[in-house]
């Protein structure tokens, strides 16, 4: 009996044994993180899955890019609001415009504002800590089309446009 508990001295028996049950627990807390921050595949629209592709509708995008729709995404920091003032392209003044702040990291962190009309385009009230880049997804209130773009850290103002190229003129 003596000659078992002495093998348990031997380092190279912690090595056999430690090792491997370190790299699952690690493996086990790698995977729970993952989870927890929705996901690197994690996309704020509708995706349909095949196989292992997803899928998502381009039609608002390409919309966008025959209305030539472009706009500036301005945040004002001492005033606590956001403002989109519109660019080029045909803009429907009436029309209610959502802007989607995608946080980078964490999707529980994303902000969706309903934007109002104002004298120069639309405006929601936000507060906004200084922080990571966003992405920006401004679309119209009927998802009818769609203007992407970045917010980058340190900057108060992005322009949003199509995802897609403009199409040739005929």
């Amino acid at each position: 009996m003596s000659s078992f508990f002495s093998n348990w001295r031997n380092p190279v028996i912690w090595l056999v044994i430690g090792l491997p049950l370190v790299a699952v627990v690690a493996g086990i807390g790698l995977i729970v993180v993952s989870v927890r921050s929705g996901g690197s595949d994690a996309v704020p629209e509708d995706v349909r899955r095949t196989a292992q592709v997803q899928v998502a509708d381009i039609g608002p995008d390409a919309v966008a890019a025959r209305r030539q729709l472009r706009a500036v995404v301005r945040i004002d920091p001492e005033g606590g609001f956001v403002e989109v003032i519109p660019a080029a392209g045909d803009f429907d003044g009436a029309q209610l415009l959502v802007l989607t702040l995608v946080h980078p990291a964490s999707q529980a962190d994303d902000v969706e504002l309903q934007l109002q009309r104002s004298d120069a385009g639309w405006r929601a009230p936000l507060r906004l800590d200084a922080g990571p880049a966003w992405n920006l997804v401004l679309e119209a209130s009927d998802g009818s089309w769609r203007l992407q773009g970045r917010l980058v850290e340190g900057t108060l103002a992005a322009v949003v446009q199509p995802a897609l190229r403009s199409p040739p003129a005929p």
